[in-house]
């Protein structure tokens, strides 16, 4: 069995990126194997999820490529030499919903009303958060976290482009620990704020600095690539980091990038914060775009239609933020006027939104932006070569072309010098797997796509 799964760990190896293959793959091992079945045990309860609802397939074909093929493929999480199986159905741990005392007791009182919320938005909640394909770990782990401050990933660090939620379910965590347990002291900051009073205390000698951020149960800190540059307030936040995580209190950061891609981070820094969870927050898909719509407007007391939250959550693909300032700007005209918000009021008002893009979005377009971001002649992405550096943008630019032409793969092959409309069927398939588990690619894809909208 193990030489079976070494063989199947090195073809994945290569067919994924680094960080993908030691977060999910790296300490997995095949449990029990027979005609009917294999159980292959997992690190946690997040992989076992991670495993059943993405790399299930990837795990079958390679397993087929080995000349395995089990009927049955279970996830099982391996923890401390003990093997628990858990059922299929569940995908993440309850938060506690009494207050463990155990814990509890380790938390210090504070004299503080304002210092006992932490600077925390009472509305980011874990019950109005809109859970989709786009953040669903995220969303797991932060609620393990909530449930077990300090014993569960940490740090929690997310990541991911502005408004897609990481500021709200970072809150969540502080006000649901607060909800069970009103003495623990959570305090959220972003890291300018952490940078400013950093050098008040360096230029007028303002005392209590250290005492505020390591006198407490939990730190979030938003934001951290704007820390990147300032090498002493690095070093202050290292020693912050480090004083905290051996006192067992919890950690949770954010900002746009993954640690390994903020520059001018110190290595010591980037690899405690890779030392827990370091999870992706994506764009929200269509599904999520319009649940988040129709929960926004309820709370507000107004039903949309389908049609036009289908038409908001259709022209309004880059964040949270304009999506849900989209909604409030129709709700406001709507209540105005003492009209129903319907989708002739929305193209009415958001009518910009489509203006902002290309009338007529071409072929020649997106093929001549792709190459152009790859600093490619257009001829070499049409050409037979087979070099990496040419096929992946190849393949971005068929994916494009389907994704924002809705092309035929005969028409996407022709277009890219193919006459084999397989190849553009691979290449789409290609890219979408890519993007969801891919940083790189997934921010190649959305740079191209912006630049065809400008």
């Amino acid at each position: 069995m193990s030489a079976l799964w070494q063989s199947v760990l090195g073809e994945i190896e290569v067919s994924v990126s680094e960080g993908i293959f030691n977060t999910w793959f790296k300490n997995t091992e095949i449990v029990s194997q027979t005609n009917d079945e294999i159980v292959i045990g997992v690190a946690n309860i997040f992989a076992k999820s991670q495993f059943e609802t993405r790399y299930n397939d990837l795990v079958r074909e390679t397993l087929q490529k080995n000349h395995t093929s089990p009927a049955r493929i279970t996830y099982t999480v391996v923890t401390k030499g003990k093997k628990t199986r858990i059922n299929r159905e569940t995908t993440a741990p309850a938060v506690n919903e009494s207050a463990d005392s155990s814990r509890s007791t380790s938390y210090r009182p504070t004299t503080s009303p304002l210092a006992a919320r932490g600077n925390l938005n009472p509305r980011y909640t874990f019950d109005n958060f809109i859970v989709g394909s786009s953040n669903d770990l995220a969303y797991t782990a932060s609620q393990a976290v909530a449930a077990h401050p300090g014993e569960k990933y940490n740090p929690l660090y997310l990541y991911g482009g502005v408004g897609l939620g990481k500021t709200h379910l970072m809150q969540a965590v502080g006000n649901e620990i607060l909800k069970h347990n009103p003495d623990a002291r959570v305090l959220y900051v972003s890291s300018e704020t952490f940078v400013n009073e950093f050098l008040d205390h360096i230029r007028f000698k303002k005392k209590g600095f250290a005492d505020k951020y390591r006198n407490i149960d939990v730190l979030i800190v938003d934001d951290m690539q704007f820390i990147a540059n300032k090498e002493k307030t690095q070093e202050e936040f290292f020693h912050t980091f480090n004083f905290l995580h051996q006192n067992n209190k919890q950690i949770i950061m954010s900002s746009d990038k993954p640690p390994r891609s903020i520059p001018t981070l110190t290595e010591r820094l980037r690899s405690r914060f890779e030392m827990g969870m370091t999870i992706d927050v994506q764009m929200p898909d269509f599904e999520t775009r319009c649940a988040i719509l129709k929960a926004k407007a309820e709370i507000s007391g107004v039903e949309l239609n389908n049609e036009t939250v289908e038409y908001l959550a259709t022209n309004i693909k880059t964040n949270i933020r304009e999506l849900e300032g989209a909604l409030n700007q129709l709700l406001a005209y709507a209540e105005l006027h003492g009209i129903e918000p319907d989708i002739s009021t929305a193209e009415g008002l958001l009518g910009n939104v489509r203006q902002s893009r290309p009338q007529h979005l071409t072929s020649k377009q997106i093929i001549d932006k792709t190459a152009k971001h790859f600093q490619l002649a257009v001829e070499e992405i049409r050409s037979q070569k087979r070099d990496k550096h040419i096929v992946t943008p190849r393949q971005i630019a068929m994916y494009l072309l389907r994704s924002e032409l809705h092309l035929s793969f005969p028409k996407i092959a022709g277009e890219l010098g193919r006459k084999d409309h397989t190849t553009a069927i691979h290449s789409v398939e290609k890219i979408e797997k890519a993007i969801k588990l891919d940083f790189v690619i997934r921010e190649q894809v959305a740079s191209i796509r912006e630049k065809l909208y400008v």
